[in-house]
């Protein structure tokens, strides 16, 4: 069985060199796309030996990619689920239950966050019946400041998610420290920056919990994926319960009785003896990811200081390149941050002889792929405009980003000569309409 399984895996590395693109690269041709996977030869063995295993569900490779990735991100406990939108719901939901005591969440309570940011980081708060509070943010970090969260705090705050914008960290260790001083919950959205530290620390460690994504766009890729990860073990437990139907057991699929009392609880107004592995302490979901999803992870995770390596190379080289270049803002680092970049931020001054529109039909007509700052200000959309929320503050940048704001990539797959060529466009544009 073993050699058969070897000839198979054999074949898979065989076939995967022969449906390689041959990488030549044709200014205007060749899509240079903002974000993607980039996939191996092993990544693909791995897909196909899992299936060989008919591992079809969350089991042993699940587990051990959240040991392994517990151990990366520098936390105790990593919850693999199906989306990084799954995760910032397990994370908010977590807050809101009754194991937390009169630290829970309740409706009516508000979260912090920011106005310009992805809707799955605040839908979240409205699907728990919490408020979002928002504020502005920052040109140049993209990110929001310790200061606007302060002024931001009322007598019904209790937490504040926050994602570290485009791998950018925002100023965690003020927040982190804002947030212990007043008793609130800090969630770090970590989705876009994997490997960034702040002070020399990991993002995604100074949270309550942290998220990640493991959509192709993003650092890791498993296809669809996410993980919540955190110190504390009551949350995690609160996590893991929600995540899996909201059941009070915490046996491993496929496992019975590990807490050796299986049929000895009485919890509710259950009769004494039932089933530990019907009770439900939770109101839940099941948004477990498979073991597929996992093998794949597995063979992404060797590789992600390589990957965050090449992010860094493209941002500043794109960064050198247009440095100079008239009516554009361009990116800066949080100071005290090394980010792990997403993307490479331009924003067209409001006074420029043109649109940011105008210039991304143009990149978009050269095939260099382009794309918005999320949402830009959230309260503008038809989605949030009768969802209750307040407001701190004016929402100005914010509204600057909605307007002139957009990213080009950074990720692994692309080229030197893919960057220059994106350089030498804006570069051609911007003379062309000035």
């Amino acid at each position: 069985m073993n050699d058969h399984k070897a000839l198979v895996l054999d074949e898979v590395r065989k076939y995967h060199q022969e449906v390689q693109p041959d990488g030549g690269f044709v200014p205007g041709v060749t899509e240079i796309w903002p974000s993607g996977a980039v996939l191996d030869e092993e990544d693909r063995v791995a897909l196909v030996e899992a299936a060989l295993e008919m591992r079809i569900a969350a089991g042993v490779s699940s587990r051990k990619f959240e040991a392994a990735f517990a151990r990366k991100m520098k936390r105790r406990k990593a919850h693999l689920v199906n989306s990084g939108s799954s995760a910032n719901l397990l994370a908010v939901s977590a807050l809101t239950s009754h194991l937390l005591e009169d630290r829970r969440l309740r409706p009516g309570d508000e979260v912090i966050t920011v106005a310009a940011g992805f809707p799955t980081t605040v839908n979240p708060i409205l699907q728990n019946g919490l408020v979002p509070v928002f504020v502005d943010i920052e040109l140049g970090t993209y990110n929001t400041t310790a200061a606007r969260v302060a002024e931001a705090i009322g007598p019904r705050t209790k937490a504040v998610i926050i994602a570290h914008t485009l791998g950018n960290p925002f100023a965690v260790a003020e927040i982190a420290q804002l947030a212990a001083e007043h008793d609130l919950f800090l969630i770090e959205d970590n989705c876009d920056a994997v490997g960034a530290t702040y002070d020399g620390r990991p993002t995604g460690t100074f949270g309550d919990l942290t998220t990640v994504s493991f959509y192709p766009a993003h650092h890791l890729a498993m296809g669809e994926g996410g993980c919540v990860l955190t110190s504390n073990l009551v949350l995690a437990r609160i996590v893991e319960s929600l995540r899996d139907w909201g059941r009070d057991c915490w046996c491993e699929p496929g496992v019975s009785d590990t807490c050796l009392k299986r049929f000895k609880y009485q919890l509710g107004t259950l009769p004494e003896g039932y089933d530990h592995k019907y009770i439900y302490s939770h109101v839940g979901y099941n948004l477990k990811a498979t073991d597929l999803q996992a093998a794949l992870g597995l063979s992404q995770l060797d590789k992600l200081d390589s990957f965050v390596e090449a992010r860094r190379h493209n941002w500043s080289r794109l960064r050198a390149g247009l440095d100079g270049v008239p009516h554009l803002l361009l990116p800066e680092a949080t100071p005290r941050s090394d980010p792990s970049w997403f993307g490479f931020v331009l924003t067209v001054d409001p006074d420029a002889p043109f649109s940011a529109s105008a210039m991304v039909s143009f990149l978009e007509d050269r095939k260099i792929g382009t794309r918005r700052l999320f949402a830009g200000n959230l309260t503008r959309h038809p989605a949030y405009a009768e969802q209750p929320h307040r407001v701190v503050g004016e929402l100005t940048n914010s509204d600057i980003v909605t307007e002139g704001t957009f990213w080009v990539g950074v990720y692994p797959g692309l080229t030197d000569e893919m960057i220059d060529y994106v350089i030498a466009s804006v570069k051609e544009f911007v003379r062309a309409n000035s």
